[in-house]
């Protein structure tokens, strides 16, 4: 079996700090050459992979400064689909652009979607309905007007997040992009009417929302904004929260910061939307809850939780071998 897998480029593949969609995908590529599947990973030049990596972008459209991204992925886009012939199957992990080539090809398309940007480019989606193969991250972010082979949910490396069964921190943890679809403003809010430590990490998206709600409530000791981080630093600040705040202003179709953290241990406290009845499991690995006040109550009940089983169900159900698995069932029944 030969898999095209066409790899987002607004960052590297695996990317170094922020760029979920680039992270899934290089999980992806390295656990199906790890299960003997020849796969070319089109990314950027400076891509990691143990996988033949075809490319004709040097780097990440925003990580270099000179490149327009439609250029960038025109350029990129076309340079998968012009070898098609020399595989079994493109898996498109780039959203709905590469659609448009996929009636040129004989080459049966997989396409991951990693969420709705927006509803104005489900026509394009609409369009390929019956020629290419949706797969969706949850069945929460499923648009009833589109057809679906099947769900796979997000996979992580587990040896990437040491479980710590008894944090000596005292903070609560906000980790996402700075915009209010991720609520890092309520997220302040819970945390100052605790009187607990919050730090914030993550990219800022939004900067005048940073500016106007995460700003002024700036102050050592009590609400700290860390930037982007990766790594071992990542492994550590999620491992010693007490609990991960994820409240959501709108429906997220999966959230990798919520299986990263319970992988380390840590309950989620999360917002009722979207995904997160799939994520989380109500006082079993975190909490739901349906607005500020009652999140402020359920971090009063955060110690009730397992931490042991927190990191046992993202095991369980988000491990980057279980999504592998899910995938080559997936490409196996295409190619029947």
């Amino acid at each position: 079996m030969k898999i095209a897998m066409l790899s987002p480029i607004a960052w590297r593949t695996p990317p170094i700090h922020y760029g979920p969609w680039e992270q899934v995908t290089s999980l992806l590529t390295e656990e199906l050459v790890k299960n003997g599947i020849e796969v070319t990973l089109f990314a950027t030049a400076d891509s990691v992979t143990n996988a033949n990596l075809q490319a004709v972008i040097p780097k990440g459209y925003e990580e270099d400064g000179t490149s327009d991204a439609k250029v960038s992925e025109c350029l990129h886009i076309s340079e998968c689909f012009e070898n098609a012939g020399q595989f079994d199957i493109i898996h498109n992990q780039y959203d709905f652009l590469p659609l448009s080539y996929s009636r040129l090809v004989v080459t049966p398309v997989v396409t991951t979607i990693h969420g709705f940007s927006s509803q104005k480019i489900l026509p394009v989606y609409k369009k390929y309905n019956n020629n290419t193969h949706y797969i969706s991250i949850s069945n929460a972010d499923r648009s009833p007007e589109l057809h679906y082979l099947d769900t796979v949910y997000h996979g992580i490396d587990l040896e990437q997040f040491s479980p710590v069964p008894d944090p000596k921190a005292d903070y609560l943890l906000f980790y996402g992009r700075i915009h209010k679809d991720k609520g890092t403003k309520e997220a302040i809010e819970i945390a100052r009417a605790l009187d607990k430590r919050l730090i914030i990490a993550g990219i800022v998206q939004d900067r005048s929302y940073f500016t106007q709600y995460v700003k002024p409530f700036l102050c050592e000791g009590k609400v700290e904004y860390i930037g982007s981080i990766g790594g071992d630093q990542r492994k550590d600040l999620l491992g010693n929260a007490l609990a991960l705040l994820h409240p959501i202003g709108f429906n997220e179709p999966f959230g990798l910061s919520v299986v990263e953290a319970m992988a380390c241990g840590t309950p989620v406290i999360a917002f009722n939307k979207g995904s997160m009845q799939e994520l989380i499991e109500h006082n079993v690995n975190g909490f739901l809850a349906n607005g500020t006040e009652e999140a402020i109550e359920m971090v009063r009940s955060v110690s009730l939780i397992d931490r042991k089983l927190c990191r046992k169900i993202a095991r369980d159900r988000f491990s980057k071998e279980r999504m592998a698995e899910r995938y080559i069932e997936i490409y196996k029944r295409i190619l029947s």
